[in-house]
């Protein structure tokens, strides 16, 4: 009888367990807050327009996995157990490293060097920025190219034992090769791997470089234009005050707070028009203290380096908008920064601006096959043409790509728009696409593709 009576109890307290996060979600509140992103939202019956929403199951299945009640401690309980007892993450964008380090899930392979960019790929992106630097030129501007190098191609001590990268050259190394000598080309690796500092410059629990480390690499920057870098003050100290990202993934519910560096330098800038946060798409600012402009294109790695840059000039945009425009840029210093894990969105995104024009290449052969796609959107005073050829049009490890219009002939970026053609989660080495005045492409134009590969070979397609 008291055997069957502490089955009772022990089954009753087995399933009471199970119900609970069901049962309490009505009196608990999820927090959106750490994990930075939307919770999935309560499912309708009926869809906007009226109809039965026949994935209702779907929906209440994503909701109840995300709202259940005690989530955050249940997944932090998850974490800590799994980092602790096995040495990994719950989480395939978290890789737990050594010492309570924890790295982005999203650079295994530039750390592993796997799955890289193909010769011609990187190729592409060695043509596109060579584009950028052109324009840039001709605007009197000074353009400048760098990468924010993953934090395990900086610390990768303390990545996990069995993580052993192969013998190849990933794509950071392989790009760094091709652009050494560039006037343009900042090797922030290079940079961040010979500084002379006495604390680590990332964050051992958060994605990003921290303040010392960003304000390394804005020296570096203003050392590429001859400028004096922003004062850093009369001393550097640290304060347990930052919620690491990558922490807030597998550890939701904990408060644990990396360290961070600060000087005790008094910015003077100031924000112009409205200004929330530093992930802001658009950041303006003005310094009386700063000389020149410029337009900056970053991502989440600029925020750190943003003060540096903004109380170095009297005014200065700070972007993360893609695609990058360089349209109205004049007498002004274009930074394009970009992090390591990114570095194939150059090839993805032609940058809105008028495609420099050239001679028309005679071509060697024409290609009449039916798989080479071009489209073109009227976007005001620029038309957008883009689209992607046969492997056919290629031979060897890189090519130019040129577009005739009536009779004038522009050179292309060597971008595969995926997500307008429909094929956003696809890599392709054979995409083009360029900007050129609405003038000169009317509705109804016919074009003329041209790939020019290394050996001299042009083949033509007509459209």
């Amino acid at each position: 009888m008291k055997k069957t009576i502490l089955y009772r109890i022990y089954a009753a307290a087995f399933i009471g367990m199970c119900l609970a996060p069901a049962a309490l979600m009505p009196v608990t509140k999820s927090s959106e807050s750490k994990e930075k992103r939307a919770l999935a939202p309560a499912p309708k019956i009926k869809t906007e327009d009226g109809r039965l929403n026949f994935d209702f199951f779907d929906d209440f299945s994503k909701y109840f996995s995300e709202h259940f009640a005690f989530r955050q401690e249940l997944v932090t309980a998850d974490g800590r157990l799994k980092s602790a007892v096995l040495g990994t993450s719950p989480n395939s964008d978290v890789i737990v490293g050594k010492d309570g380090w924890l790295y982005y899930g999203q650079t295994k392979n530039d750390f592993l060097n796997i799955n890289c960019l193909s010769e011609r790929g990187i190729n592409n992106i060695v043509n596109n920025i060579s584009m950028m630097n052109d324009c840039c030129q001709s605007a009197g501007c000074q353009f400048i190219f760098t990468v924010a190098p993953n934090k395990n191609t900086v610390y990768p001590e303390h990545m996990p034992f069995n993580f052993k990268p192969s013998d190849n050259k990933n794509n950071y190394v392989r790009l760094a090769e091709k652009l050494s000598g560039q006037s343009y080309w900042c090797d922030m690796k290079e940079t961040i791997l010979n500084a002379d500092a006495s604390i680590p410059l990332y964050h051992k629990t958060d994605t990003h470089w921290n303040n010392m480390g960003a304000y390394v690499g804005h020296a570096k920057l203003m050392e590429m234009q001859n400028r004096q870098a922003c004062s850093a003050g009369t001393h550097w100290f640290t304060r347990d005050d930052r919620l690491g990202d990558l922490a807030a993934m597998i550890y939701p519910s904990e408060d644990a707070k990396d360290t961070q560096v600060y000087n005790d330098y008094e910015f003077t800038y100031n924000y112009r028009g409205r200004f929330k946060a530093l992930d802001d798409i658009t950041i303006d600012t003005t310094c009386e203290n700063g000389s020149g402009q410029l337009l900056m294109y970053r991502d989440s790695y600029g925020e750190a380096i943003l003060p540096y840059m903004a109380e170095s000039y009297s005014a200065a945009e700070f972007s993360r908008a893609v695609p990058y425009r360089l349209d109205n840029i004049s007498d002004e210093t274009v930074i394009i920064e970009i992090v390591e894990r990114n570095l194939g969105d150059i090839q993805k995104y032609a940058p809105i601006m008028c495609a420099p024009e050239t001679e028309a290449p005679q071509a060697d052969g024409l290609y009449n096959g039916s798989d080479a796609e071009i489209h073109s959107d009227n976007n005001g005073m620029l038309t957008h043409i883009y689209g992607v050829l046969p492997d056919e049009c290629f031979t060897g490890d890189s090519a130019e790509i040129f577009v005739t219009a009536g009779d004038t002939t522009y050179k292309a970026f060597n971008c595969f728009e995926g997500k307008l053609l429909g094929r956003e989660d696809e890599t392709c080495d054979n995409g083009f696409s360029l900007y050129i005045p609405t003038e000169k492409a009317p509705a109804g134009s016919s074009f003329t593709v041209t790939a020019v590969c290394e050996n001299g070979r042009a083949i033509q397609v007509d459209f």
